[in-house]
């Protein structure tokens, strides 16, 4: 397995450009299935997990058009239906949690679906309750291979009215993905309503759904018998840039987010900003000057600031562990709270290792004591968990005295593209090492 090597301590300054939004890739690739004519889909990120599910297509027999790093042309007229009953399908999908956004347009429009036990980071139970309830009120039935497998058939999907027992944002993709060519009308209460689930949402539309209620969390959808082609460009991964604003601070940086799709942000620039990094907004970039000191708020009543991960419009869990690498060198202490996850906060012993000041409370809660730049962390070998954990990890080591070295670097691969030559680009000393 690669790693990077990481020379840390190094003010960088420049200008960085977020890719295209990881978490929107996957199901706005996967919507291609619905119809067997064109669609067009740019600002695609270039990432393990994205790359893996376009292979996953063209395995499928859908025919892929790369015209551009970023752009590719899809189309679904000759879609292999059998395919996903083979072993390879098997083997290739377990890596990959996003290939269970492939079930909800394969029941729409071919009446069959196979649902890979979920793969991708290991970051706590991850079920597919939501997804399969779902798609059973549609009127799917399935059955379980001892293989790790649901198989899902029905002659034909019908509307429904239903209740998601939580607003996951995966499960609100698929099921809207199969409730587009229902007979009748869906309504879907407690749905998520992310960015994301808006642009899948406004895609589909384009291609002739009838979906309302877009952005709330009541989803009104009237099923159609057909979808055609379209041309959609995809958001800026928020979750980049958060990374971005955390690095900035950590390393006393001055940076600018080119094109960082602000009116989609929601309230992640006022989390960074309660720690006391300061953000200029100019127009769609995002300016972070370099800052000596950064203090966190405290609560009205004096309490200490509390940061915690709620569905969207709350904060993104997927940002918390760059939160709480930031809050390292800060002034003052935070609470931070991991509630959707139970094995997220497991990083921060490598944390401790490198000289933070961090008190593991339980597997969902962790106290940041701002060293205050007293002190510097210095540098170590770790393994990066999961894709968020090891972001973190990499900032850590960027802000750090001497070298570390960050092993398994796959899992970081998997949701940020040419992390090593983007950060290089800014001026940080960082090597890809092959393993």
């Amino acid at each position: 397995m690669g790693s990077f090597e990481v020379r840390g301590g190094k003010k960088l300054s420049g200008e960085i450009t977020p890719q295209g939004a990881k978490n929107e890739a996957l199901q706005i690739i996967s919507a291609v299935l619905l119809t067997p004519e064109k669609v067009t889909i740019s600002n695609i990120p270039d990432i393990i997990d994205v790359n893996l599910l376009i292979e996953l297509l063209g395995e499928m027999n859908v025919k892929i058009d790369r015209v551009s790093r970023d752009t590719c042309i899809f189309q679904a007229d000759a879609v292999d239906v059998e395919y996903l009953n083979s072993d390879a399908y098997h083997k290739k999908s377990g890596r990959l949690r996003g290939a269970v956004m492939l079930a909800g347009p394969m029941l729409a429009r071919f009446h069959k679906a196979y649902i890979p036990k979920p793969g991708g980071d290991k970051i706590g139970r991850r079920r597919l309750d939501t997804h399969i309830i779902g798609f059973e009120k549609l009127g799917a039935t399935f059955t379980y291979h001892e293989d790790g497998f649901f198989y899902l058939s029905a002659d034909h999907l019908t509307g429904t009215s239903m209740q998601l027992d939580e607003p996951s944002l995966t499960g609100t993709a698929n099921i809207l993905l199969a409730a587009v060519m229902a007979r009748g009308t869906t309504i879907i209460y407690n749905a998520a309503c992310e960015p994301y689930i808006q642009q899948l949402c406004q895609m589909l539309n384009s291609m002739g759904a009838k979906i309302s209620g877009i952005s709330s969390n009541r989803l009104v959808i009237e099923g159609v018998g057909s979808l055609n082609g379209t041309s959609h460009r995809m958001l800026p991964d928020m979750i980049e840039v958060g990374s971005f604003i955390g690095l900035a601070a950590m390393t006393q940086s001055d940076i600018t987010i080119k094109n960082a799709g602000v009116e989609h942000l929601g309230i992640i620039p006022d989390k960074f900003r309660q720690l006391g990094i300061q953000l200029d907004i100019i127009g769609d970039d995002i300016h972070v000057p370099a800052q000596e000191y950064y203090e966190i708020q405290k609560f009205m009543d004096g309490g200490v600031l509390t940061i915690y991960d709620h569905p969207w419009p709350g904060f993104t869990p997927d940002l918390l562990s760059i939160v709480l690498v930031t809050a390292i060198q800060a002034r003052g202490s935070v609470l931070i709270h991991q509630k959707m996850f139970e094995s997220r906060l497991f990083f921060v012993d490598k944390l401790i290792d490198m000289g933070a000041q961090i008190i593991l409370c339980d597997p969902h809660r962790a106290v940041v004591i701002g060293l205050e730049r007293e002190q510097q962390l210095r540098g170590i070998t770790m393994s990066s968990p999961d894709i968020r954990a090891g972001v973190a990890l990499l900032i850590a080591a960027l802000s750090a005295q001497g070298k570390s070295v960050i092993q398994n670097i796959e899992q970081i691969d998997r949701g940020y593209q040419n992390i090593d030559e983007r950060l290089r680009n800014l001026g940080a000393d960082i090597k890809r090492i092959s393993g």
